[in-house]
């Protein structure tokens, strides 16, 4: 066996008449020797320098004993869980762990086929999952994919031949002006009574509403700043987040309804204080559980807003629906568009015409009094 310095691999001639070169990789199992071949030894030569190229970029994975499940995991570790907002880590794992490895894990990596991908999105829509969810599996498996190709791991991204499934958009469910009056009578007293005003009157979405804290508030200039959202981790712990986009870092100014709920809020937190002296954590939120610490957003849906609707006698409408009820409120007042975005905190006007152009029909009224006054 002729040896070509140190890490450089070695080439031997076979009994056969034929050849194959011999190098080292590291991959997640530990320390493990390879073998290519060829007709020659200028064929063997070439193919062990590219192998050597790759080990020594970092391609060092054993991709023909590399699973579908065994990679994703590797690459939420590596790749996705300290890039993205830690909602949206747990997310993708969510997703992974539940809907894709359950079907495709024990697929070696390499011998991923289209058929796959397809049979694991006829199977997700026919135990009853959401086209929109059976997209969202589409979208996390031709990331990693196109990771796994971008490192040298398969040739093609499999997943570049199936479409995935056309997803049904959630209806939107606002409240008329009669029952948002309605919810904030029944929340009226309710420990969370601010929240639902915030909610209804700046069209806050749920992550910022449970990240404000006392110092985003000016209760004498009646300004609220988002500056951060809450992100809760699954079995426990929290952390902070900046908003969604650079335009959901925003001002609002407060209407009187809002500054006033939140500043008998605000007494009513004091006196939370100091009724449990050394058992409040004080990490400066509007909104927190009963000793203080950050508020899920699961517990605020199950324990307060769902229980809340049912003794309002509204509808079973999502808690992000209020956001829709203050764009469509406004909008239907008259409210210009460019105001409800930056409001709203939407990256594009657009958006914002888009999500609710339902409001618009019902104004087109107005336009044509106006053109009849203006050319009549």
């Amino acid at each position: 066996m002729g040896k070509r310095g140190n890490g450089e691999g070695s080439i031997s001639r076979r009994k056969n008449g034929g050849w194959m070169g011999q190098y080292v990789v590291y991959t997640a199992e530990g320390r493990k020797r390879k073998t290519v071949y060829g007709k020659t030894r200028k064929e063997v030569a070439a193919k062990l320098a590219k192998e050597i190229s790759n080990r020594e970029s970092g391609l060092t994975f054993d991709a023909r004993n590399l699973t579908v499940g065994g990679y994703l995991d590797l690459w939420l570790r590596d790749s996705v869980q300290d890039t993205v907002r830690l909602t949206t880590y747990q997310g993708y794992e969510r997703v992974v762990r539940l809907h894709i490895k359950p079907a495709l894990g024990r697929v070696k990596l390499d011998r991923l086929t289209p058929a796959h991908v397809r049979g694991l999105y006829r199977e997700r829509l026919e135990a009853g999952l959401a086209p929109r969810m059976v997209q969202l599996v589409h979208a996390i498996l031709h990331k990693a994919l196109g990771q796994a190709v971008n490192d040298g791991l398969i040739p093609r991204n499999v997943t570049e031949t199936v479409k995935a499934p056309r997803p049904v958009k959630k209806e939107m469910r606002p409240l008329s002006p009669a029952q948002a009056r309605t919810l904030l009578q029944a929340a009226r007293g309710d420990r969370l009574e601010a929240l639902y005003t915030l909610a209804l009157t700046t069209g806050m979405r749920q992550g910022e509403l449970l990240g404000l804290k006392w110092e985003d508030i000016d209760l004498e200039g009646g300004i609220l700043q988002v500056r951060r959202t809450l992100s809760t981790a699954t079995g426990g712990g929290f952390g902070f987040n900046p908003p969604k986009t650079a335009k959901s870092r925003r001002s609002i100014r407060l209407p009187e309804l809002a500054l006033s709920s939140l500043r008998r809020h605000r007494r009513s937190q004091l006196e939370e204080r100091m009724k449990l002296a050394g058992l409040w954590q004080d990490h400066d939120l509007v909104f927190t559980t009963g000793v203080g610490t950050p508020m899920s957003r699961a517990d605020l849906i199950t324990r307060s807003f769902k229980p809340l609707l049912r003794r309002a006698g509204l509808p079973d409408i999502r808690f992000h629906d209020l956001r829709h009820t203050c764009a469509t409120l406004l909008l239907s007042r008259g409210a210009h568009a460019k105001l409800v975005q930056e409001l709203l905190g939407h990256s594009t006007i657009a958006m914002t015409l888009d999500t609710y152009s339902h409001v618009l029909p019902g104004m087109s009224d107005g336009l044509a009094n106006t053109m009849d006054e203006v050319l009549g």
